[in-house]
């Protein structure tokens, strides 16, 4: 049995095969320009896309037993169904940051005007009362 180390003493981190998975991950860069880590949406559509690629090829390979038109339909697929996901998923984190940022100006706005003569649920509180 191993002693336990003293809390003074700085513990060291082993590279265990999840972490370097993970850092792999965040050096992956596609093509060299995409950064997969930090573009929204990459790293899904790329994972569809190559699930996408199997799936399309072997279905094209049982029914027809044609391997080089299978391989074209599997590349036909993963560019298909990257775009696919791609502007899906583009579309979405669009919308949604649309919404934070009226969001965040509606906060704003309900800040600066509440509690004064300009603030729109005190004249609607002040005419129901009358």
């Amino acid at each position: 049995m191993a002693a336990a180390p003293e809390p003074s003493e700085p513990k060291e981190r082993k590279a265990s095969c999840t972490s370097l998975h993970l850092s792999y991950w965040k050096a992956f860069k596609l093509l060299g320009f995409l950064d997969v880590e930090n573009t929204p949406c990459a790293r899904d559509s790329i994972l569809y896309g190559s699930l996408g690629s199997v799936v399309a090829g072997f279905g094209h390979f049982l029914f027809t037993s044609r391997i080089k038109r299978s391989c074209d339909v599997g590349v036909g697929g993963f560019i298909l169904v990257t775009l696919g996901c791609w502007f899906h998923c583009r579309y979405n984190y669009a919308k949604q940051r649309i919404r934070e940022r009226i969001a965040r100006e509606e906060i704003k706005k309900k800040i600066l005007y509440e509690g004064t003569h300009l603030d729109p649920e005190r004249k609607h509180n002040s005419n129901s009362s009358n």
